[in-house]
């Protein structure tokens, strides 16, 4: 599968995460994002850069969401409950959320 962004072919998998996260930008996010009928904001794009960060400083492990609570909570200098994310990100902020961040596609809860 692939989805356009500015006129380039970026390849997704089956379950629509990109096959290599290094074409991920803030166009290809929000691309992802239209496809799920999710219009991104600052808020959003916080807990992707979050994912993003976490997953290219940990050797590839994504966070599983209350490790993404706890991260967006120091971030935002706020208490971050499961309904906050889940707010940005109906289909699971660890699910949803990392193929919208780019990342790759996780099938069990896994992470740290």
């Amino acid at each position: 599968m692939a989805l356009d962004v500015n006129g380039k072919s970026i390849e997704t998998d089956d379950n629509g995460n990109l096959t290599d996260p290094g074409t991920w930008n803030e166009d290809v996010a929000k691309a992802l994002a239209a496809e799920e009928n999710i219009e991104l904001t600052q808020e959003h794009f916080d807990v992707l850069n979050y994912l993003r960060s976490e997953f290219l400083d940990n050797g590839g492990e994504q966070p599983m969401e209350r490790a993404i609570n706890k991260g967006m909570s120091k971030i935002w200098d706020r208490k971050v409950s499961s309904k906050d994310l889940y707010n940005l990100f109906p289909g699971a902020p660890s699910k949803q959320g990392n193929r919208i961040a780019g990342l790759p596609y996780v099938a069990s809860k896994g992470g740290y």
